[in-house]
């Protein structure tokens, strides 16, 4: 009787071994990049809260804007916590809201908040970063 031999070669296995090494170099990368988009999105979306409950705030008090972005979140009517701002590769996550004048962002990371009441742009929360997003665009700029 013959025994028949069953299984992989060496040279098989080494072979599907290196197209799994080219897809994984392939994939790795592209991974890391929708990561640093999903964030992107969700401070463009918490920027998008923020400033909508700043806006409810203007039209409850009649006109006057807080003196700080934390006053969104006594008893919850406006916001239950302010959220993070996320600046992949730059700044971790941060809550924490600056305030001042526009023209005086320092990039720290967060919100940059312009309370200044004479300032024409007072009311305008951005993001405190200086640096870039995926598409080239200052964080400042949102």
């Amino acid at each position: 009787m013959k025994k028949s031999k069953k299984g992989f070669t060496l040279i098989e296995l080494m072979i599907v071994v290196a197209i799994i090494g080219i897809l994984a170099a392939i994939a790795i990368p592209k991974f890391a990049e929708l990561i640093r988009k999903s964030s992107e999105g969700a401070s463009k979306g918490n920027l998008g809260s923020l400033r909508s409950a700043l806006s409810i705030y203007y039209g409850d008090m009649e006109g006057v804007y807080p003196v700080t972005v934390a006053s969104l979140t006594s008893n919850g009517k406006y916001l239950s916590a302010i959220p993070a701002a996320k600046a992949p590769n730059y700044h971790p996550d941060s809550a924490v809201a600056t305030a001042g004048l526009m023209t005086s962002v320092d990039g720290a990371g967060g919100w940059w908040y312009d309370n200044a009441l004479t300032d024409p742009n007072a009311g305008t929360v951005m993001v405190n970063c200086t640096h870039t997003d995926t598409k080239g665009s200052v964080w400042t700029t949102y």
